[in-house]
C-alpha cells in the first residue's frame, strides 16, 4: 500500500502534512471511528480524501452545504479524481445515473446531504456500493445542543446499521465539550479516537472596539492595514450600503450575499480570490470552503450571536501564518440587540402556529398532505401578503426545521433542463424545415445522453461555445424549440424552496417538543451571554477566552490581542509612554526604519519598555511592522 505522504504529494503537491492530519488519517486507516476538531483552514478535507484514495471503494461525504459540495467536487475532478455530488434540484434520472456510476466503481467520492441517505433510490443502490469511509462534515450539526442543529443529521446513524464495518470520520471546526459528547453518542461511535487541534492562533490579533461611527473606524483600519480583507455584516442590505460607502472613499470593494444569482456570487468571489477586489463586504453566506491564505483583516461590522460563528469567521484571516487582525466593532445599540435575540430566535408557540398556518395558506397545502414535496417560495411576497415580520418568519422557519417539519433552502439552484418531445424519426424533418435551429439541436443530441427519453440538465454556455453562438442566441433557440413542441425546456432558476418533511398538520396541533425547545433556548441564551462577555472584557486575553469556551485550557496568553497589549503597557505611566512615543516618532523618517537600527538609536530606553510601546502602536495600527522588521509610521 502506498503511504499517506505519497498520496499527498501525488495529488496535492505538498511535501508534508499540517499538524494532526497524518495522525487522523492513520486512525481512519486502522478502522477506528474518529472525531476531529480542526480550526477553520486546518485542512479537514485532506483527512478523509487521503485515506479514501488509499483504499478500494468510494467515500461518502455528508455535508449540508451545496456550494461547498460543488467546490470540493470541482477541486477533486481538476486533480483527476472522480467525484460527484447529489444535491437538491437534481432531476431523478441524473441522481439515478450518478448512483449507477458509484455502484459500478467509477467514482471515488460521493458528496450528498443527509436527507439523501433516506431516499428509497439511495437505499436501492447502497448494497451495490463498496463504501470505504463515511466522512461527516460540519458534524456539530448533529447536536441539538450546538449552534447549528440540523435534524436530518440524526439520520446518519441509521446508515451505520447497513454498513457496520465502515468507519466514520466526524469533522468540525467548533464544538464545545457538550457538543463533542453528543456527536460521539449520535453517530454511535464504538472504538474511536478524538483529535483536537489547539484553538490558539498565535499570529492572529483579536481586537474589540466600542465606537460611535463604525464606517469611520472601518476606513481607519483598511487604510492602516494593507492587504485583502473581509467585512461581515448581519444583513444583505447593510453589505450593499457599507460597500457603497467604502467605494466612495476609493476602496476596491464589492459585496456578497445569498440573494445574488449564482453567477454574480461566483464572479465576485473569484475577483476577490484573485485580488482584483481587495475588500469583500458580506453576510456569513461568504467564506465556507474558501481557503485564501493572505487575508490580513477580518472585520465584524456587527457582532455575531455566538463565539462559534465568530471564531470560524475571524479565523479566515492570516492562514498564511503571518500577522493578521480580527476586529469586532460594536455600539451600545448592538448590545441591546444581542440581549433581545433569545426571545426573537425562540418565539412563543402561538407565533409559530400563526406563521405555519400562513405558510400552508400561501403554498395552498391542505391538512394531511405535502410530505416530501418541494414548493417554490417567494420570501418577499409571503411576508408582504400576510403582513409578517421578516426576522420573525426566518426564526419560525428555523424552529420548524429543527422540529423536523420542513427544510428551507434559500440557495437552491435548479439548472436548465431539456427533454426532446418529438420522436427521433421526425428530427431530420424538423432540422430541414428550421435550418437556423440545427446547431443547437445537434449539440443537444451529441452532448447529452438520454435526452430523448428523460429530462437532463444542460449548460447553455457550453452549448453556445460548441455551436459558435452567443448565449442569448442559444437561449432564444431553446425557447423557440420549446414553442414548436420539439423539446421541453425549463430554464435555470434560483428559487428558494420549502421542502415539507411531514404532512401538513392543523396549526393548533403542530407538534413542538417543549422540553427540548426550552433547553435549546436556554443554551442559546448562554451562547449570546458568552459573546457579550467576550465583547465587554477589558482584562481577559481574547485567545485564552475563546479557547476555554471550546474546552481548550492549555492556551497561554497571546500577547498580541488588545487586552494583552493594554496590560503590557499598564505598568508604564502615561507620561512615560508618551515620552517614549515622542522619541520614537522623532527618530522615525517618513520612509521608515529597520527595527534593529531603531533599537540601537534608542539605547537610553529599556528594550522591554520600548517593545511594549512598539507592540501597542502596531496593534492600534499607528505603526506598521512588515515581515522584514521594517517600521513605518501610518
Amino acid at each position: 500500500m502506498v503511504s499517506p505522504l505519497h498520496i499527498l504529494q501525488q495529488y496535492w503537491r505538498h511535501t508534508s502534512f499540517r499538524p494532526m492530519q497524518e495522525e487522523i488519517i492513520n486512525a481512519v486507516l486502522s478502522g477506528k471511528d474518529v472525531l476531529a476538531l480542526l480550526p477553520t483552514g486546518g485542512g479537514k478535507s485532506i483527512c478523509f480524501q487521503v485515506p479514501a484514495l488509499m483504499q478500494d471503494g468510494v467515500c461518502l461525504v455528508i455535508s449540508p452545504l451545496i456550494a461547498l459540495m460543488k467546490d470540493q467536487v470541482a477541486n477533486l475532478v481538476q486533480k483527476g479524481i472522480p467525484a460527484m455530488a447529489i444535491h437538491s434540484g437534481m432531476p431523478y434520472p441524473e441522481v439515478q445515473q450518478c448512483l449507477q456510476q458509484v455502484a459500478e466503481g467509477e467514482i471515488k467520492f460521493l458528496y450528498l446531504s443527509p436527507e439523501r441517505l433516506e431516499t428509497e433510490l439511495f437505499k436501492d443502490f447502497l448494497e451495490y456500493m463498496q463504501i470505504n469511509l463515511i466522512a461527516v462534515d460540519e458534524a456539530h450539526c448533529i447536536s441539538q445542543w450546538g449552534y447549528d442543529f440540523r435534524p436530518p443529521y440524526l439520520r446518519i446513524a441509521q446508515i451505520r446499521t447497513l454498513l457496520p464495518n465502515v468507519p466514520v470520520l466526524a469533522l468540525t471546526a467548533s464544538a464545545t465539550p457538550k457538543v463533542q459528547e453528543d456527536i460521539i453518542d449520535k453517530l454511535v461511535f464504538k472504538q474511536y479516537s478524538i483529535f483536537k487541534q489547539s484553538f490558539e492562533r498565535p499570529t492572529l490579533s483579536y481586537s474589540v472596539f466600542l465606537v460611535d461611527s463604525k464606517i469611520n473606524k472601518l476606513l481607519d483600519i483598511l487604510r492602516k492595514v494593507p492587504g485583502s480583507s473581509i467585512v461581515y455584516c448581519k444583513s444583505r442590505r447593510l453589505t450593499k450600503e457599507v460597500a457603497q460607502m467604502l467605494a466612495m472613499q476609493q476602496v476596491s470593494v464589492n459585496y456578497y450575499h445569498a440573494g445574488l444569482s449564482e453567477q454574480e456570487r461566483s464572479e465576485r468571489q473569484m475577483a476577490w480570490l484573485q485580488n482584483k477586489t481587495r475588500v469583500m463586504v458580506c453576510t456569513n453566506a461568504f467564506g465556507m470552503g474558501i481557503d485564501k491564505p493572505g487575508v490580513r483583516t477580518v472585520v465584524h461590522y456587527d457582532a455575531p450571536d455566538c463565539i462559534e460563528n465568530y471564531y470560524q469567521e475571524a479565523g479566515r484571516a492570516g492562514r498564511d501564518g503571518k500577522k493578521a487582525f480580527a476586529v469586532l466593532l460594536y455600539t451600545q445599540e448592538d448590545i441591546a440587540y444581542l440581549q433581545g435575540l433569545p426571545q426573537q430566535r425562540f418565539p412563543d408557540e402561538l407565533v409559530i402556529q400563526q406563521v405555519y398556518q400562513a405558510l400552508a395558506d400561501y403554498l395552498q397545502i391542505p391538512v394531511g398532505i405535502g410530505q416530501y414535496q418541494y414548493f417554490d417560495f417567494d420570501f418577499g411576497s409571503f411576508v408582504k401578503t400576510f403582513k409578517l415580520d421578516l426576522l420573525q418568519v426566518i426564526n419560525v422557519l428555523k424552529v420548524l426545521e429543527q422540529e423536523g417539519h420542513l427544510s428551507f433552502n434559500e440557495n437552491i439552484f435548479l439548472p436548465a433542463q431539456v427533454m426532446f418531445k418529438a420522436p427521433q424519426s421526425l428530427m431530420e424533418a424538423y432540422e430541414e424545415s428550421h435550418p437556423m435551429l440545427q446547431p443547437v439541436i445537434k449539440c443537444l443530441l451529441r452532448t447529452y445522453q438520454g435526452i430523448l427519453d428523460n429530462r437532463v440538465s444542460i449548460n447553455e454556455k457550453q452549448i453556445a461555445k460548441m455551436a459558435g453562438l452567443s448565449f442569448e442566441s442559444v437561449y432564444k433557440d431553446l425557447q423557440q424549440l420549446h414553442a414548436l413542441g420539439i423539446i421541453e425546456y425549463l430554464p435555470q432558476k434560483e428559487t428558494p424552496q420549502i421542502h415539507f418533511l411531514t404532512n401538513r398538520a392543523p396549526a393548533r396541533f403542530l407538534h413542538i417538543n417543549k422540553q427540548h425547545y426550552a433547553s435549546r433556548k436556554k443554551l442559546y441564551t448562554q451562547r449570546v451571554e458568552a459573546m457579550l462577555q467576550f465583547m465587554g472584557s477589558k482584562k481577559d486575553c481574547r485567545s485564552v477566552y475563546i479557547a476555554a469556551y471550546f474546552g481548550d485550557n492549555a492556551v497561554n496568553k497571546c500577547g498580541i490581542c488588545d487586552n494583552c497589549l493594554h496590560q503590557k503597557t499598564s505598568n508604564l505611566a502615561p507620561d512615560e509612554f508618551n515620552a517614549i512615543q515622542e522619541q520614537l516618532y522623532a527618530l522615525l523618517p517618513p520612509e521608515g526604519m529597520d527595527t534593529k537600527q531603531l533599537l540601537e538609536k534608542l539605547t537610553t530606553i529599556p528594550k522591554t519598555k520600548l517593545w511594549q510601546v512598539l507592540n501597542f502602536l502596531h496593534a492600534e495600527h499607528e505603526l506598521a511592522i512588515n515581515e522584514f522588521g521594517w517600521i513605518i509610521k501610518l
